[in-house]
């Protein structure tokens, strides 16, 4: 079988899967499960097929003509990388982990034939992105994911929760589509077409006549996608979804299409020194806001929101700087072990019993209820801090050592002033990440919480996936960087001396920092803990529990499941705590600057279409009613009055005669 055959297949699959899921969910659910599981896994083989036979080699190139339109030509195409075939690998892999891991998480849901199916088209729809080299079934691929994304997080649509996350998602990232569409026509009017191959020799020989504006206009897109500022505000509301489409959204689909569509496309973007500052300001805005944003966070899975926003702000300060190897490193490292933080945080949960406890200010003695979780969740923890040797750490150092490099001079495509954005806001965002991942360890494992009853042991579909993540985030970086160069561009990928000790240094001391400021919280606190307060009340400890109590115990329903005062985001954040607690209150301005006047105009229309357009037509219609209502009291069934009637219409049609006559 030749490797395009294969390469069709791998989208092919887990769509025809998930048509079959759909079809016979109902009539026979004994099949969705391994119709869910089997076409990903199958996809996954061949992936792995398709990666071995391009082995970083030429990239394979095939295409037919999908449709004639008479002008620029639609075609059916593949161009299959090194970027590509790693991509599809790790999109199935986490895939394949997802649809596993669903089988016990939501086995006792009755919409899991539907969820499945969903999941599997999500799937096709990233691998058809990833695989494509036409940029219009890109965007079919691209389309879907959005209305997929739409369906699952409003899975549990019985909460407003998610009913207004799932159409929050949509709209914002609609909003950016708009933009990136009539970029795509633009860019290929200039091109002369929406071969990705094409479109790159255009640019290669300058022939872009809008470079600037059609950067620009994709930009937009991609931050809606990938959920980069101001676009991001999406993502965190979505962790009202089931955990494993979070796991799925955030380690290996879209989030992850913007970030790719960038990397394969990135001439484009060089091609214009305005656009790579300002996806420069992008990223650099995105990992600072989102880290401090995830060290206000109570939810475990919202900091993990934020996290895969600030991870993306690496991965697009990479591309900023010229260097789509360490994006794309850090994009395959960051989807294992940022699946296995989302995995294990659904054993949390359901442990727990239900999908909406995840205060991580209520957890208590997880560690040995929960060792599965715990063991790989400190690996994947560990992973992203970046503490070495695990994967994420020579990720990470591959941005910062890209950025280091672009500091030392104005490159051809990147200016040094960029260099230096991503550099620092990396480095400051290194200190952020490994803040927030030791907070999230400790309040998670070492918490001092209200209790949650204990449902047992988790199904073994749910903790065999989380080993087998983290061995590629434990492993995965030390291998990849020999290896990935022979893949991607032939960039050097190793972790460079300065940034290592200095990245490896300030992540450390942001744990340290942390875990000691836990440490100083946890002594001053009682063993009770409610005794902060009485204990100690003008104290750190009593001034952060009383704002705990104040902000949580209302939803809690009384005082006493109030959460764990012990939070050291509270104290390392000071003042700052309750603005990034809700994402700086990026969602009441575009309040007032979208809602709030659309609500209006939409106020305005009514009234114009109720009271002055009804108007008119409630007046067209009353003269005739007026009549029908004077004819319909002349018939009487009186026959004087009808010939009285009579007389009188004909003495007045014989006056009117006269007067005629006399006037001529």
């Amino acid at each position: 079988m030749t490797t395009t055959t294969l390469a069709v297949l791998v989208p092919l699959l887990p769509f025809l899967g998930a048509v079959a899921g759909l079809l016979l969910g109902r009539t026979a659910p004994g099949f969705v499960r391994p119709l869910a599981v089997l076409p990903v896994l199958t996809s996954l083989v061949l992936a792995a097929l398709v990666a071995v036979r391009q082995g970083g080699d030429a990239a394979v190139d095939a295409a037919t003509e999908l449709t004639p339109t008479g002008s620029v030509p639609i075609e059916l195409a593949l161009h299959i990388d090194g970027f590509a075939a790693l991509v599809a690998a790790l999109v199935c892999l986490v895939a394949g982990c997802v649809q596993i891991y669903s089988t016990g998480y939501l086995r006792d849901d009755p919409r899991y034939p539907s969820y499945a199916a969903l999941v599997s088209l999500f799937t096709s729809a990233m691998l058809l992105v990833v695989y494509t080299g036409d940029l219009i079934v890109l965007l079919v691929g691209w389309e879907v994911m959005g209305i997929c994304s739409y369906f699952l997080v409003g899975h549990y649509w019985e909460t407003p929760e998610a009913r207004a996350a799932s159409i929050k998602a949509f709209l914002v990232t609609k909003l950016g589509d708009v933009p990136f569409l009539l970029g795509l026509f633009a860019l290929a009017t200039d091109a002369g077409s929406f071969r990705i191959t094409k479109v790159l020799a255009t640019v290669e020989q300058g022939g872009l006549d809008h470079p600037t504006l059609i950067a620009l206009l994709l930009l937009a897109g991609v931050a809606g996608k990938s959920a980069q500022f101001p676009l991001h505000t999406w993502l965190p509301d979505a962790m009202a979804g089931p955990t494993p489409v979070s796991a799925l959204i955030h380690a290996a689909t879209m989030v992850a299409a913007g970030v790719y569509f960038v990397a394969r496309l990135l001439p484009v973007f060089e091609a214009s020194q305005a656009a790579m500052v300002v996806l420069a300001v992008m990223a650099a805005v995105t990992m600072v806001g989102s880290g401090l944003a995830a060290l206000a966070q109570d939810d475990i899975k919202r900091v993990l929101a934020y996290s895969t926003i600030g991870q993306l702000g690496y991965m697009t300060g990479a591309l900023a700087v010229g260097d789509r190897g360490a994006a794309v490193f850090h994009l395959l490292s960051h989807g294992a072990f940022k699946g296995l933080l989302f995995l294990a945080a659904g054993v949390i949960i359901h442990a727990a019993g239900t999908n909406s406890l995840a205060a991580m200010s209520r957890m208590s003695h997880l560690r040995d209820r929960v060792p599965d979780a715990f063991w790989t969740m400190t690996v994947a923890l560990l992973a992203l801090a970046a503490i070495p040797p695990f994967s994420g750490f020579f990720s990470k150092e591959s941005v910062l050592g890209a950025a280091e490099h672009v500091t030392t001079g104005h490159t051809e495509h990147s200016p040094g002033a960029a260099g230096w954005l991503i550099l620092v806001s990396g480095l400051l965002t290194a200190l952020l990440t490994a803040a927030y991942a030791t907070r999230l360890w400790l309040l998670a494992f070492r918490g001092r919480g209200a209790e949650a009853p204990d449902h047992g042991r988790q199904p073994l579909s749910m903790t065999v996936v989380l080993w087998v993540l983290a061995v590629p985030s434990l492993a995965l970086g030390g291998l990849a960087y020999r290896t990935l160069p022979d893949w991607f561009d032939g960039g050097d990928l190793a972790p460079t001396l300065v940034t290592s000790v200095i990245g490896t240094g300030v992540a450390l001391a942001g744990g340290i920092v942390t875990y000691a400021a836990w440490r100083h919280l946890t002594t001053l606190t009682a063993v009770t803990p409610l005794g902060a307060v009485a204990a100690h009340p003008d104290s750190d400890a009593g001034r952060i529990e009383a704002e705990a109590i104040a902000t949580h115990a209302p939803a809690y329903g009384d005082v006493a499941s109030a959460p764990d005062p012990a939070d050291p985001g509270r104290l390392l954040l000071g003042p700052l705590h309750r603005h990034a607690a809700v994402g700086f209150h990026l969602d009441s301005v575009y309040g007032a600057l979208f809602v709030r006047p659309v609500q209006a105009a939409a106020s305005l229309v009514r009234f114009l279409d109720r009271e002055v357009v009804d108007t008119y037509v409630r007046g067209a219609g009353t003269l005739p009613r007026w009549l029908g209502i004077a004819v319909r009291r002349a018939q009487t069934g009186n026959v004087q009055t009808y010939v009285s009637a009579l007389l009188a219409g004909t003495v007045v049609l014989a006056v009117a005669a006269l007067l005629v006559a006399s006037g001529a």
